[in-house]
């Protein structure tokens, strides 16, 4: 079963963040063969975290729940919240099978918060720019709760218009990179 974890940080944690990083890094080498893509979302500036996003294969529902809840910046107190929910790997590949590479150009990682009957099922054209792309769904995987993108765009309002804007209650455009040990 594939996860989408977002840990969203807390503000003015940065500090505790950088301290805990090797422990991030640590835990998530426990989980290296089943991802499918990782990385920080950034402020504006490109630089700052603002978030921690995870993308993985695993068990089942409790095992996504102990990876989300167990991770050490979750422990402490570096994130205000966590998105996890159940998706489906619509292009079947992982974020190192990108073609495009992990260093060009500026990437995104794009929510849809569902709105009522279920959208954007299918990959949208431009599939070169996509990197990953699917459902977000509930535990049991039959309802559609919205989709998450990461793409790679000249800007945030060409990563949104991967998505239908009037399908959603609400779509979040968050600058992502390739993330984990250098």
């Amino acid at each position: 079963m594939e996860f989408l974890c977002y840990h969203r940080d807390r503000p003015e944690s940065l500090a505790l963040r950088d301290e805990l990083l090797e422990e991030h890094w640590s835990y998530m080498d426990r989980y290296a063969t089943e991802m499918i893509a990782r990385g920080p979302t950034l402020a504006e500036d490109g630089e700052t975290p603002t978030g921690s996003l995870h993308i993985l294969d695993l068990p089942d529902t409790g095992a996504a729940r102990a990876f989300a809840f167990d991770e050490p910046g979750y422990q402490a107190g570096v994130y205000r919240d966590v998105l996890l929910r159940r998706w489906s790997d619509t292009l079947g590949r992982t974020m190192w099978d990108f073609p495009g590479g992990d260093t060009e150009g500026n990437r995104y990682l794009v929510l849809g918060l569902a709105a009522g009957e279920a959208a954007d099922l299918a990959v949208p054209p431009g599939r070169d720019e996509v990197i990953a792309y699917g459902p977000l769904l509930s535990d049991d995987g039959a309802t559609w709760l919205g989709t998450a993108a990461l793409v790679r765009a000249p800007d945030p309002e060409v990563a949104r218009a991967v998505l239908t804007e009037d399908r959603y209650a609400a779509i979040e455009v968050h600058r992502w990179q390739f993330g984990g040990r250098s």
